[in-house]
């Protein structure tokens, strides 16, 4: 079944059907194994997710569809820069070993 999770809940009550884009970088929807990673500047996607023809692979492929819709007006929406700016990747750093 298509499930929808918040992470890092405030312990506000919240639809748990609710994933407003680019809103927070806690929230998160999972259909199937298809993760949206929420994020204030990007959202990520990482897993898979297969559509079957069936009443949950309808149920999964609608839920798909609202979440990019979503998505798309969202951005639609915005006054958008040509690309977000990645922040620089920080230098390794040593740390203590926890076993030693």
């Amino acid at each position: 079944m298509p499930k929808d999770t918040q992470r890092a809940s405030s312990g506000a009550t919240e639809d748990p059907k609710a994933f407003t884009p680019f809103a927070d970088d806690a929230g998160v929807r999972t259909i199937g194994s298809l993760s949206f990673e929420n994020g204030t500047d990007r959202i990520a996607l990482h897993g898979s997710l297969d559509l079957t023809r069936d009443r949950t692979g309808l149920e999964q492929a609608r839920l798909l569809r609202k979440t990019l819709d979503a998505i798309v007006k969202t951005l639609e929406a915005s006054d958008l820069p040509e690309a977000v700016a990645e922040a620089p990747d920080a230098p390794p750093r040593s740390v203590k070993n926890p076993f030693a």
